[in-house]
């Protein structure tokens, strides 16, 4: 048997060469952050404290969008065959000023073992083809009819996905065929594109229409991770490839990197074919996959990020004024997640360890591993997306849009959403009541 987190590791290999062939570009970009990581390392930067350089140099996170919720339920079918959950529910028609009609998840394991294994990511798009805002009665009963004929992901790959996420892993034949079929799903498409109908949803959105307008799904990008995003920023520059005006999320600044700082190169013109109004099919191009690169930091409890929220756009001396600058400090605020371990080796000078948490960091009495954000910010992700547009599209800002959230989603997929917060705080308390009871404490403070 070829276990789960293999399946996953493969496919996000093969995924990886595929989309290098391509998009060049991508290429280039894996390049550079390979330099950039392995230099940052050689100049004694310490990696291992979020995840470690053999993980920093294999993580990578894709992007695909689908119209429809069958579409995402096939979608989340093939994911749980990699050992993939769907964790966050991200709107980012409120996040973007742009028009981007779609509410998301990202797919990844949700175990740190697993996430030791292969961290591989699918952040994944829904056209909320509801929404009057972007779609009046007639154009959605359009587009769900187009979408409802058109075959995403063919049927002998759903069934390998089933018995594979039923069996945590297939036979080698069987994984061979599903790798095969799983990336094949996520190739551009050489069937023509139908130039009337891609441009009227274009008009409204180009993120409708690279998922309305077409009779296949994508990879839209395959985000590498970098530990200097600002070198690699301008590095990718000085090799003449145009990247976004700047980097989401957090400013650079001298205290601890948290949450996700995220870049990308613009969309490149792909040619395409298209069929005319008149039956003929002539040649074009499109701009709609991009290349993201992103460096990550630590995650963030409610509190750490509602701060954050209060601080986006502000510059790095504000930070410095108001987040905690220290690791130290975002553990014993309780502004971060992290994994704590006893300090066996600790020297003897009578005293007994406290109960509490800031006394057994102050102690020295426990160590503290920074949690690695595994997750997205809407904000940013809003950013990229309309970074890369070539126009802001329409809404009608008179209606109110379509109600979507994680509960709503969970049923779409017919399986949990996991919040975040939940995921790594049961991580860190887990990690707490093994060290205090290494300690020889009660598990559970009083």
């Amino acid at each position: 048997m070829i276990p789960t987190w293999r399946l996953r590791a493969a496919f996000a290999r093969r995924l990886s060469d595929m989309y290098g062939s391509e998009v060049p570009a991508y290429t280039t970009l894996l390049e550079v952050s390979a330099q950039v990581n392995d230099e940052v390392i050689a100049k004694g930067g310490d990696a291992g404290r979020l995840g470690g350089i053999e993980r920093v140099t294999a993580e990578r996170h894709g992007a695909i969008r689908v119209g429809t919720e069958r579409e995402m339920r096939q979608a989340a079918q093939i994911f749980a065959a990699l050992g993939m959950a769907p964790v966050g529910f991200y709107d980012l028609r409120e996040a973007a000023a742009s028009a981007v009609p779609v509410v998301s998840t990202a797919f990844r394991p949700i175990g740190a073992a697993e996430l030791e294994r292969n961290p591989f990511r699918v952040f994944t798009s829904l056209l909320t083809v509801a929404d009057r805002r972007f779609f009046d009665a007639g154009l959605q009963a359009r587009l769900e009819s187009f979408l409802g004929r058109r075959e995403l992901f063919p049927p002998e790959l759903l069934d390998l996905a089933a018995r594979a996420e039923q069996e945590d892993g297939l036979d080698e034949a069987q994984a061979e065929r599903f790798l095969t079929l799983a990336v094949a799903a996520f190739e551009l498409s050489p069937e023509p594109v139908d130039r009337t109908w891609y441009a009227e949803l274009e008009h409204i959105s180009a993120v409708a229409a690279d998922i309305g307008g077409v009779t296949s799904t994508h990879i839209n990008h395959l985000t590498p991770r970098v530990l200097d995003i600002d070198e690699l920023y301008r590095r990718m520059a000085d090799r003449g490839i145009t990247m976004i005006d700047r980097i989401q999320g957090p400013p650079r600044w001298d205290g601890p990197d948290v949450l996700l700082r995220q870049t990308s190169f613009r969309a490149l013109a792909e040619p395409r074919r298209f069929r005319e109004p008149d039956g003929s099919v002539g040649e074009g191009s499109l701009r709609v996959r991009f290349g993201e690169v992103e460096a990550r930091g630590i995650a963030l409890t409610r509190a750490g990020r509602a701060l954050y929220d209060e601080l986006i756009g502000e510059p790095a001396e504000v930070w410095a004024g108001r987040f905690p600058r220290t690791e130290h400090q975002l553990a014993v605020q309780e502004k971060a997640f992290f994994r704590y371990e006893p300090v066996l080796g600790r020297l003897r000078d009578g005293s007994h360890p406290p109960e509490d948490l800031a006394g057994l960091l102050e102690g020295g009495w426990v160590s503290a591993l920074p949690l690695v954000y595994e997750d997205f910010l809407p904000a940013s992700a809003a950013g990229i997306f309309q970074s890369n547009l070539t126009h802001e599209g329409t809404r009608d800002t008179t209606v109110t849009g379509a109600h979507y959230d994680q509960q709503w989603l969970s049923g779409v997929l017919e399986r949990p959403v996991h919040d975040p917060f939940d995921l790594y705080a049961a991580q860190q308390d887990s990690s707490l009541r093994q060290a205090r009871h290494g300690l020889g404490l009660p598990k559970d403070a009083s």
